[in-house]
């Protein structure tokens, strides 16, 4: 996350009475993290793109609805949350392409092909590896994948991912573990390949 200029509260403030200096921040700090999020979760640079500009827009049209008190990040985290799921469902009525897996407990499982020319993070996504795990993280069922990105990759507590999730925190723990292990076990070949039999 890029270093932010003004303390949070500054920010909602200058939201509020919707200064042109708040949005301008607001996108400053948050925008590659939403951007790294919404692609991690949706596997597709332009569709992450589209998440972070229009969580910024819902921002700027309902920022009067945002609660004082609660956390800015929080509330971007769930917009944005929102507008990638309505994404999702927009691809499933339009036709496209989903591939088709089982998870542990054999029940099929259907996720989206991610797309492979993104690299959010090029010193590291440019290399096979980074794709083979993009690629393995698209293979996780939506809710798994999700909590694990929160998580592992953008840093949000437990308390932050149930907020954002509306679910409860037991749920997300549990949702987290399975991820990770369902993820374990997707790069297996991977690791054994890079660091042998353990």
């Amino acid at each position: 996350m890029a270093r932010a200029t003004m303390d949070e509260q500054t920010l909602i403030a200058l939201l509020l009475e919707r200064k042109e200096e708040g949005f301008r921040e607001l996108m400053r700090v948050y925008k590659d993290d939403l951007v790294n999020y919404a692609y991690r979760f949706i596997g597709s640079y332009d569709d992450a793109v589209d998440v972070a500009q229009e969580t910024f827009i819902r921002v700027f049209r309902f920022i009067d609805t945002f609660q004082q008190g609660a956390r800015l990040r929080t509330w971007l985290y769930a917009i944005a949350r929102n507008v990638a799921f309505s994404i999702l469902d927009e691809r499933k009525r339009h036709g496209t392409i989903s591939m088709i897996d089982t998870d542990e407990e054999g029940h099929e499982v259907e996720y989206e092909a991610p797309d492979l020319t993104y690299t959010p993070d090029r010193s590291v996504d440019s290399t096979l590896i980074a794709q083979q795990i993009q690629q393995a993280l698209m293979r996780l069922p939506p809710a798994f994948r999700e909590a694990v990105v929160l998580r592992d990759i953008e840093g949000l507590s437990y308390e932050e991912i149930a907020e954002v999730c509306k679910t409860e925190l037991g749920t997300v723990k549990s949702r987290i573990n399975r991820g990770r292990a369902m993820l374990q076990e997707l790069l297996r070949d991977l690791y054994q390949e890079l660091f042998g039999e353990q």
